[in-house]
């Protein structure tokens, strides 16, 4: 009787138990047919086919939008060389101009001085001797003069018109050939400012094609984006349905298994128990800054490194870095210029107390001005996107032989060999 009262609980505690953990009743998600995956698939292959083939225009648009860049930048350079030397052509005409003036002057002193000579030999008479000449004089004064314009006369027997001509031919040569100096400047800098112009004009070309190019390389970025969120959909919705599937097979096995080791623990009158703990922890760390006689100009990534490329220099590093980006002074000095620069939009020269010139280009806004000394590390201006510019960063260059236009040299192993740790170029 006993036996038969112990099996009869543990068949109810067993049903009881497979009753319980039935599975429960869960909707089936959609499965996507293959076909449907394989079209999507195809959509987004295509779509990122295309973006590869315009991402390479894009690619050559912007290579050649830096190349005309660099050519306008060094045309704006250029112009203000041009500019420059036509300003000492115009200072040396006016120089020998005023030579000139001042030798015209002698001369015609010197023909006033004859003239009166020749007038009183005239009318004392042809023959009149020194002596008499002199005896002639109304007074002590005239009489000091003629002895004087005497001595020159006959100091200068041998054409001393034609000695004081020649003189004011050569210095009438000089005058005109500094003035031809300076015509060839005008010319030269004429030139400097039409190539300047053409190379403006075909940077802003360039700049609109690689807009155009750009703008239909984020259109298909969008489809293809588009394409990849709808070929996932459809990849997450097998794999929801597979994940389903195997969920449901999952929670029968356990349920068989279950309902067995419930059965076996009522047979058995036996229970059992368990739980888990976890723990986790971190730390940071960090480097102060450094300070030097000479430091780098801005914080930013190189985007542009010095050297000669289709057929123009382009003179210095570019640093790239958001509008606004402070831009410190790379040495002490002595701001020698600030303001307009033709290709740079603004752009600040300082003359380095070692002699050297830095040139800060494309700013958006200076903060010192020309004849302001500055120390190293100094806030002088912030990084901008002015004149031909094909995005926000400085054009840094360096000019060891004190030259304001001219003489630049790599930047990054100028910077190095001061102490200043930077990679690169």
């Amino acid at each position: 009787m006993r036996t038969v009262l112990v099996t009869g609980l543990t068949a109810v505690l067993a049903g009881t138990v497979l009753v319980g953990a039935a599975v429960p009743a869960v909707a089936a998600p959609r499965n996507p047919t293959d076909t449907e995956i394989a079209g999507a698939q195809s959509e987004q292959d295509a779509a990122a086919a295309e973006v590869g083939r315009i991402a390479a225009l894009v690619a050559g648009a912007e290579a050649e939008l830096e190349r005309v860049g660099v050519q306008a930048e060094a045309a704006g350079t250029a112009y203000l060389a041009a500019e420059e030397a036509l300003l000492a052509a115009q200072e040396a005409a006016e120089r020998t101009a005023a030579e000139l003036q001042a030798a015209a002057d002698a001369v015609a002193a010197s023909l006033a001085r004859i003239a009166t000579f020749s007038r009183d030999s005239y009318m004392n008479g042809s023959n009149l001797s020194e002596s008499a000449a002199l005896l002639d004089s109304d007074g002590p004064g005239e009489l000091i003069q003629r002895a004087a314009l005497l001595d020159y006369v006959a100091d200068n027997q041998i054409d001393v018109l034609g000695q004081l001509e020649v003189a004011r031919v050569h210095q009438a040569n000089a005058d005109s050939a500094a003035r031809k100096a300076r015509d060839e400047m005008a010319a030269a800098e004429e030139s400097a400012r039409e190539a300047k112009a053409a190379a403006d004009a075909q940077l802003a070309a360039q700049q609109s094609a690689y807009e155009q190019v750009a703008a239909q390389k984020a259109d298909l970025d969008q489809q293809l984006q588009a394409a990849q969120i709808h070929l996932l959909e459809l990849q997450g919705a097998r794999n929801a349905y597979q994940q389903w599937v195997a969920e449901q097979e999952a929670a029968a096995a356990a349920a068989r298994a279950e309902a067995e080791r419930a059965a076996r623990e009522a047979a058995e009158a036996a229970a059992a128990a368990a739980g888990r703990d976890n723990a986790a922890g971190g730390g940071t760390s960090g480097t102060p800054p450094s300070n030097a006689n000479y430091v780098f100009p801005t914080s930013g990534y190189i985007s542009s490194c010095y050297g000669w490329r289709w057929g123009a220099l382009h003179g210095g590093v570019d640093i790239a870095a958001p509008v606004g980006t402070p831009i410190y002074a790379v040495t002490s000095g002595i701001v020698a210029r600030n303001g307009f620069a033709n290709g740079f939009g603004l752009a600040l020269y300082i003359r380095g107390d070692d002699g050297a010139v830095t040139v800060y280009g494309h700013v958006n806004r200076e903060f010192v001005r020309a004849g302001q000394r500055v120390h190293a590390g100094q806030l002088i201006a912030e990084v901008g996107n002015r004149g031909n510019s094909t995005g926000p960063h400085l054009h840094f260059e360096v000019h060891p032989s004190g030259a304001l236009h001219g003489g630049q040299v790599n930047p990054m192993p100028w910077l190095r060999a001061r102490g200043v740790a930077v990679g690169g170029c």
